[in-house]
């Protein structure tokens, strides 16, 4: 019965937040998580979005089209909700993989109106951009750097290597 509503409606991220808005429990102590997902399309030769792209999952690069979602939890087992996504397509709007989670973020802050103050992602979207947007709205984040990167834990010391 889910399947054949899946296939017979498409919902747009809008549509979506509205069917789980009366469900999460948003509190303070609530958090987001971002993370991207590539929905295997290799057969597929006539799909405008469809595109070769790493899959973490197969580690290796496959044809799929790439979607960024944003999902809340209050913390509790099986307390994941999708509340937003943004399909990934740099050759139809030029945008990078920061910019959907730049959007969704503003997003769950000025329209939905999002209590929680936490938010986990990985690397992929860990772009200073980012990460002064998180801080300076005083959220905690989560993330994984690149051995390589340099960070400022405070403005006294300046940057450092990361994990040093």
């Amino acid at each position: 019965m889910v399947n054949d509503l899946l296939h017979q409606k498409r919902f747009m991220p809008r549509e979506v937040w509205r069917l789980v808005k009366a469900r999460i429990e948003d509190s303070p102590r609530a958090f987001l998580l971002v993370d991207d997902s590539v929905h295997d399309k290799r057969s597929s030769r006539f799909i405008a979005l469809v595109r070769a792209q790493y899959r973490g999952n197969e580690h290796r690069v496959a044809r799929g089209i790439g979607v960024v979602s944003l999902v809340h939890s209050g913390g509790k087992d099986a307390d994941f909700y999708p509340i937003d996504y943004r399909v990934y397509a740099p050759a139809g709007d030029g945008k990078t993989k920061n910019d959907p989670f730049h959007e969704m973020f503003v997003n769950a802050l000025t329209h939905k109106q999002i209590k929680a103050r936490t938010i986990l992602f990985d690397g992929w979207y860990a772009s200073a951009e980012n990460l002064k947007l998180i801080h300076r709205q005083k959220w905690t984040f989560f993330t994984t750097l690149k051995s390589n990167r340099l960070v400022s834990l405070s403005k006294e010391h300046g940057y450092i290597p990361r994990g040093d």
